[in-house]
């Protein structure tokens, strides 16, 4: 279970990103500004005006609309209005695009068109119509395909209608292709980089997208669930609102289609305003919902959250191990988390005995089967520390590493980053009998202008395209080649600013060496194995390096720094190996 994913909607991560939702603010919020990405369309003299209408919506979750208001308009001169996306809405060859939206009009069957447009050429990329609008709220369904032509990222979605009328509008949705042809899946791309990650789990959903704020603005998992008209949307925690697509089902299945399994994170009642829930009976409520949430994952047919995700499309349960109670409940200055976290524990354990419970700060009252800790560091602090647990305490809880990043260069971390990463890593496998899962944080970003809440992320894109930074490289290397135990790694002589860790899986008879070489030199090791009697000669090496400590990959250059594969002789147990200057590496070698 060591190495797996930690998500939070922050950096446009779920909506703009691995959530592949085309169009921005489908769901219509209230105020200023919900409408910034929507915008009036008028061909010809066509004649119209958008506005935010509080009295009327598809239903009670969603109490409003854009009301569109045409006052002239031919088949020849349509109008409506656009949507922008996130930054644009990317456009390819030979594709398909489904589409829906909920809408009334005070016309009898009033059509409605809806297009791919490019923003420079003025040309539909693909057309679909509406054959009649009602006067009643209604959800309707369109199909959008592509034929050859360039792609392209500056498209925006147009609906327009030929004749006078009002036209109410909500839930406007456009979904590109997505991965493994999930309905409403996840984008292609950034799920094939986490599955090269060879992940184990996902910690769900996220962070301070958990606790939100404030209290009201938590992850309600229960209005995440069940068809999208009826989930109310909320504000998260970096200053832009969640449209819950990304409800908790969806993370489930997300978990599903990795083949991994999820780390349930429950709202422990704290909030980030320093909002929170006394122990006692009024945390009661929130603990009762938690146990519907595990039962929700984990339920059958006879249970009532079972029961209601097989109503939501899936029939079988999801593996559940781990939950975590709240999150970085350090910050919470009340220190009610003792109490809080043991009135949780008590009453998970006694209705799921096999769950292992997770603190996410020190507590005194219970004993938690697994505590939380978080690491933010600068690339100097990550290679003084990666001997951080060498010594630790081993009679207490075990670890889970459930934040943790080296923190240099922005959108996206640069070599010197990875150099920390890997040092931190090697040092979390040489102490992999305490440290039972760990996963970086932030996992993505949005590169665009106004994406990017924190530095360093993870993966880094755009609407058309991704790439990994020089950090996911490395969380791919020590994710891809990695035993079923640890052995026994040690240097001797080799400078303070070259780590090591080794594993075996004894099965494939495969040994794994990582070597960690953050120094401007060249590091020839001499490399002794123990307790192997014979090593075959073929050995593979695989190395990430750079010239400098600055060397990191971009949208535009996604490739300057990744790893290359190293075909090696070794003359034994007994070899040596030259390991280049600021490298990552992996020996892979079979006995």
């Amino acid at each position: 279970m060591l190495y797996g994913l930690m998500t939070e909607e922050i950096n446009f991560s779920y909506d703009g990103g691995i959530y592949p939702e085309l169009v921005r603010d489908r769901a219509i919020g209230h105020g200023w500004g919900a409408l910034t990405h929507w915008t009036m369309v008028a061909r010809g003299n066509s004649a119209v005006t958008i506005s935010e209408d509080e009295t009327t919506g598809p239903s009670e979750a969603l109490p409003r609309s854009i009301k569109v208001s045409v006052t002239s308009a031919t088949e020849a001169a349509p109008a409506g209005l656009q949507n922008d996306g996130y930054w644009g809405i990317p456009v390819r060859p030979q594709a398909t695009y489904t589409g829906s939206f909920y809408a009334k009009s005070d016309s009898p069957s009033l059509p409605v068109t809806v297009s791919l447009v490019n923003d420079e050429t003025g040309v539909a990329a693909a057309t679909a119509t509406i054959a009649g609008v009602t006067s009643e709220w209604k959800q309707y369904s369109f199909t959008l395909k592509t034929g050859e032509l360039p792609v392209t990222a500056n498209n925006h979605l147009i609906l327009t209608i030929p004749r006078p009328a009002t036209l109410w509008l909500n839930l406007v949705s456009l979904f590109p292709p997505t991965y493994q042809a999930r309905p409403l899946g996840n984008r292609i791309d950034l799920m094939e980089k986490l599955a090269a990650m060879h992940p184990k789990f996902l910690r769900l959903p996220g962070g301070n997208y958990l606790e939100g704020n404030h209290i009201s603005e938590r992850f309600d998992w229960k209005t995440t669930i069940g068809p999208w008209v009826d989930r109310p949307t909320h504000p998260g925690a970096w200053g832009y609102r969640s449209s819950d697509g990304m409800g908790l089902l969806e993370f489930l299945e997300w978990c599903e289609d990795l083949k991994i399994e999820p780390v349930l994170a429950v709202y422990a009642g704290y909030s980030m305003a320093q909002e929170h829930v006394e122990p006692g009976p009024a945390l009661k409520p929130y603990i009762e919902d938690a146990l519907d949430e595990i039962e929700y994952v984990t339920g059958g047919p006879e249970t009532k959250w079972g029961a209601e995700r097989i109503r939501n499309g899936h029939a079988a349960p999801f593996p559940l191990h781990y939950v975590e109670v709240g999150n970085e409940d350090w910050f919470d200055r009340s220190g009610s988390y003792d109490g809080r976290f043991a009135q949780y524990f008590k009453a998970i354990k006694q209705r799921y005995p096999q769950l292992q419970v997770i603190a996410t700060a020190k507590v005194k009252s219970v004993t938690p089967d697994v505590l939380d800790e978080h690491f933010y560091m600068s690339a100097q602090e990550s290679l003084t520390d990666a001997g951080h647990y060498d010594k630790a305490d081993r009679k207490g809880p075990k670890i889970f590493v459930g934040e943790w990043a080296t923190r240099e260069a922005e959108p996206t971390p640069n070599l010197e980053a990875a150099l920390g990463d890997a040092a931190w890593m090697t040092g979390m496998e040489r102490n992999a009998d305490l440290i039972v899962m760990a996963c970086y944080a932030p996992l993505f970003v949005n590169v665009n202008p106004g994406g990017m809440q924190w530095a360093t992320d993870l993966i880094g894109y755009d609407v058309l395209s991704s790439y990994g930074s020089p950090s996911y490289w490395a969380q791919v290397l020590f994710g891809k080649y990695l035993g079923t135990e640890a052995v026994a790694a040690t240097l001797t002589n080799a400078g303070s600013r070259v780590f090591v860790s080794a594993t075996r899986n004894e099965k494939r008879r495969k040994l794994f060496v990582k070597v960690v070489n953050a120094t401007s030199d060249e590091a020839p090791l001499s490399i002794a194995l123990e307790g192997i009697g014979q090593v075959k000669r073929d050995a593979m090496l695989i190395t990430l390096s750079g010239k400098t400590p600055n060397a990191t990959n971009s949208i535009t250059h996604p490739d300057a720094v990744v790893p290359v594969e190293h075909r090696i002789e070794v003359a034994g147990p007994k070899f040596e190996e030259k390991f280049a200057p600021y490298s990552i590496n992996v020996l892979e070698l079979s006995y």
